[in-house]
C-alpha cells in the first residue's frame, strides 16, 4: 500500500499523478475504518483528501504554515505529516485528537475546532512575518464555505486586503457547513432545471462556461498579471486622458467579472480572486496553487475549490442531511444507521413543536446545527418560523432581539460551547432590553471526545452572573419540557437559559418534575449531609445517597433546577445541615456551587459547603464518564467528599 510509504509531506512529492489517485482511495478508505472504529467527523475529510494532497505537494509544512478553519477537515492533514498510527485511538484519552493540535506535531499552528477564525489567525501570521519576526515563506488559510457564513471571517478579510497582506486563502466549498450552507456567497445548490439541463446545456450556458474557465486560466498566468500592470501604467501616464482610460478599462473587467465571476466580492475588498477549480482534480490543484504563490507576491488571492463533501463513500454521499459530517462507531460496509436525536435533544425537539403549536409567537434560531439541536422537525412543522442564519451566533443571538422586540418568543437553540461566541450580544443586545428570549443550550458540561474546545462548562457561570437572566438545568427528560414550557410565560420578564448535556437522558414520573423557578427535594435527610446537585449530576447525588445510607449517613439530596435565581426555600434548608456539598458539571471557580456556598453562609456561617466542580483548565478529550469520573464529579466522588467534610 502506498500509504504506508507516506510518513512525512516530502514523501507525496515523488508520486506521479496516477499514483496519487491511488493514494487518494486508500486514504479515504483508511478514514472511514478510523471513524467506524472510533466515530469522528468523516464527511468533510473524504471531501478534502486531493486539496490536502495537493496543499503538501506544492506547499513545504512547516516552513509554510497551512492553517486550518473548522479543524475537523484536518485529518488527511494529519495522515500526511507522520500520524497514521494514532488514528487507533482518534478522539481518545491519551489519544490522536480530532483536530489539529500543536502538541502533536510541528505542523499544526493553531487548535481551531469552532468556525470563522482562521483568516484572523492569517492575518497576525502575516504581520509578524513582514515584521520580520518570523520565517514563514507562505502563509495558506483553508476555510470552509461554511465557515464564510461568520462575521469574523469578513472582519479578517477586510484587513487582508486593505494590509495588502500576502496571504494564500483556499476557500473549500462544498456548499455544506453540518447542513447545506446558509450564503449566496459561494456556490449555490442546483436547482430541478439545473440538475434537469445539466447534460443539455444551452449555448450561451457553454459559450459562459468556457469564458469563465478561460478567465480564470488567464487569471492565474502571472505573465498576464504583469502586462496587465504595465497597462495599467501606460493608462494612467497617458496625458490628460490617462485616469479616465485606465477607470474605463476597471469598468470593463468589473463588467466581466460581475457576470461571470460572482464571487468578485473578494476583490472588491482587495483580495484576487481565482476560480472555481475542481477540488478533485490534484494535477489542477498543483496548477493552481504554484500559481498562486507567483501572484500573492502582489497581494492576497482566493483560491476558490469546489469539492464533495463525503466523496467516495456511497453512505457518506448519499446522506441528504449532512453528508455524514460526523458519525458514531459503525460497520464500515453499510455505512452509520440514519441519524435520529435521542435523550435530551429529542426531549427538546418534541416540547418545542408543542409550545409553538400552542402560541404562535415562538419561533425557532439555529446556527447552522439544525440536525444536531433537534430542529428538523420543527422545521418540517413550521417552515416558516424556522431560521437557520449559517456559523453566525452573535447574528443569531441579536436577530432573536430584534424578533422579540417586535413580539415574537424567539427560542435560540445552540450548543453551549457556540454560545461563548456571542456573549456581547446576549449580555447588552438581550438581557439589557430584558427582552423575551429562550436560550436552549445542548451538550452542556463535559461532552468528550472532541475535547477542550467542545465541553460546555462556561454556560452556567457565565450568564448566572448577567443581570435578568434565569438559568434552568434540567435533570429528566420531562423536567426539559416542562421547563421550557415555564420559560416561554418567564419570558415575559426578560431573557431565560435552559441548559442539558448530551446523551441518553433520564426519565421519570409526572410527579417528579418540579415547577417554575423552584428546586425539588429528591431525598429527606436527617440532617447530617445535604447534596445540592445540578441537572445531569442529580442522578449521581441519588446514588451517593445511597452509599452514604449504607453507613448510616441519611443524606438530603436536592434537585437545584433554577441555577438563577436559586430557591430560597432551598438554600434555607440546606443551611440547617451539618455539611452541604454542591455537585455540578460546570467550572467549579465563580459557579453556581460557589454561589450556594455564599447564600448558605449568610444563614449559617459555620456550616462547611463542599463545592464540586469542573476545575477551570482546558480538560482533553476522553469518554464524558471517565473524565467526570476523574474529577470527582461522580457517586464515589460526592461521597467521598461528604465523608472528608463529616471528619
Amino acid at each position: 500500500m502506498r500509504l504506508q510509504q507516506i510518513r512525512q509531506p516530502a514523501d507525496l512529492k515523488e508520486l506521479t499523478h496516477p499514483e496519487l489517485a491511488e493514494l487518494a482511495g486508500e486514504i479515504r478508505d483508511f478514514i472511514v475504518q478510523a471513524v467506524a472504529e472510533n466515530a469522528g467527523h468523516l464527511g468533510s475529510n473524504l471531501g478534502a483528501v486531493e486539496l490536502t494532497l495537493a496543499l503538501h505537494r506544492v506547499f513545504d509544512s512547516p516552513t509554510d504554515a497551512i492553517l486550518w478553519d473548522t479543524g475537523h477537515q484536518a485529518y488527511v492533514h494529519k495522515i500526511v505529516t507522520g500520524r497514521q498510527a494514532g488514528f487507533e485511538q482518534l478522539r481518545q484519552a491519551g489519544g490522536l485528537s480530532g483536530y489539529p493540535n500543536r502538541e502533536e506535531s510541528p505542523h499544526d499552528y493553531i487548535e481551531n475546532s469552532h468556525a470563522s477564525t482562521v483568516l484572523s489567525y492569517a492575518y497576525g501570521f502575516a504581520v509578524a512575518r513582514d515584521a520580520g519576526v518570523n520565517d514563514h515563506r507562505h502563509i495558506v488559510a483553508v476555510i470552509g464555505d461554511g465557515s464564510m457564513t461568520g462575521g469574523m471571517a469578513y472582519e479578517a478579510l477586510n484587513n487582508i486586503g486593505h494590509g495588502n497582506k500576502r496571504v494564500i486563502i483556499v476557500l473549500n466549498d462544498n456548499g455544506r457547513s453540518y447542513a447545506a450552507t446558509i450564503s449566496n456567497l459561494t456556490a449555490a445548490q442546483p436547482t430541478e432545471r439545473e440538475l434537469a439541463m445539466a447534460d443539455h446545456p444551452s449555448l450561451p450556458e457553454r459559450i459562459t462556461g468556457k469564458l469563465a474557465s478561460g478567465l480564470t486560466k488567464i487569471r492565474l498566468n502571472p505573465v498576464y498579471v504583469r502586462r496587465q500592470r504595465r497597462l495599467e501604467q501606460f493608462l494612467r501616464d497617458l496625458p490628460y486622458v490617462g485616469p479616465q482610460a485606465e477607470k474605463s478599462v476597471e469598468a470593463f473587467k468589473a463588467a466581466v467579472r460581475e457576470f461571470l465571476q460572482p464571487p468578485s466580492f473578494f476583490e472588491a475588498l482587495g483580495v484576487r480572486y481565482v476560480g472555481p477549480v475542481d477540488g478533485h482534480d490534484t494535477e489542477l490543484l498543483e496548477h493552481t496553487f504554484r500559481n498562486a504563490i507567483e501572484l500573492s507576491a502582489e497581494g492576497p488571492i482566493v483560491v476558490h475549490v469546489l469539492t464533495q463533501k463525503g466523496r467516495g463513500y456511497s453512505p457518506a454521499e448519499d446522506d441528504d442531511e449532512k453528508h455524514l459530517h460526523d458519525a458514531p462507531v459503525f460497520d464500515p460496509l453499510v455505512g452509520p444507521p440514519p441519524a435520529v436525536v435521542t435523550g435530551y435533544t429529542q426531549a427538546f425537539a418534541e416540547a418545542i413543536i408543542k409550545e409553538a403549536e400552542a402560541d404562535s409567537r415562538v419561533v425557532a434560531i439555529t446556527a447552522a446545527m439544525p440536525g444536531p439541536t433537534g430542529l428538523l422537525p420543527f422545521q418540517a412543522r413550521f417552515p416558516d418560523r424556522f431560521f437557520d442564519v449559517g456559523i453566525a451566533e452573535q447574528h443569531a443571538v441579536t436577530g432573536a432581539a430584534g424578533m422579540a422586540m417586535a413580539g415574537l418568543r424567539p427560542v435560540v437553540a445552540i450548543y453551549s460551547t457556540f454560545l461563548n461566541r456571542a456573549w456581547d450580544q446576549v449580555v447588552y443586545d438581550v438581557a439589557m432590553h430584558r427582552l423575551p428570549v429562550v436560550f436552549c443550550l445542548d451538550r452542556a458540561g463535559i461532552t468528550g471526545p472532541d475535547g477542550a474546545s467542545h465541553h460546555g462548562v462556561y454556560d452556567m457561570a457565565m450568564l448566572a452572573r448577567v443581570p435578568g437572566m434565569r438559568v434552568l438545568a434540567p435533570s429528566s427528560a420531562e423536567e426539559l419540557q416542562v421547563m421550557l414550557h415555564d420559560a416561554i410565560g418567564l419570558a415575559d420578564e426578560g431573557p431565560v437559559s435552559i441548559r442539558w448535556p448530551r446523551g441518553a437522558a433520564h426519565h421519570v414520573g409526572e410527579h417528579e418534575v418540579g415547577t417554575g423557578l423552584l428546586g425539588r427535594k429528591v431525598r429527606e435527610g436527617d440532617g447530617s449531609v445535604c447534596i445540592i446537585a445540578i441537572g445531569k449530576m442529580v442522578i449521581d447525588a441519588t446514588k451517593a445517597a445511597e452509599e452514604l445510607a449504607t453507613s448510616g449517613v441519611q443524606a438530603t439530596v436536592w434537585d437545584a433546577r433554577s441555577c438563577a435565581p436559586l430557591d430560597p426555600l432551598m438554600i434555607a434548608d440546606a443551611a440547617r445541615h451539618g455539611v452541604v456539598v454542591t455537585v455540578e458539571d460546570g467550572v467549579r471557580d465563580g459557579g453556581i456551587g460557589m454561589t450556594i456556598a455564599d447564600q448558605v453562609h449568610t444563614i449559617a456561617s459555620g456550616v462547611p459547603v463542599r463545592v464540586l466542580g469542573v476545575p477551570s483548565r482546558f480538560i482533553p478529550q476522553g469518554s464524558a464518564e471517565r473524565i467526570l469520573a476523574q474529577l470527582g464529579l461522580d457517586a464515589d466522588g460526592i461521597v467521598a467528599a461528604a465523608r472528608a467534610a463529616l471528619l
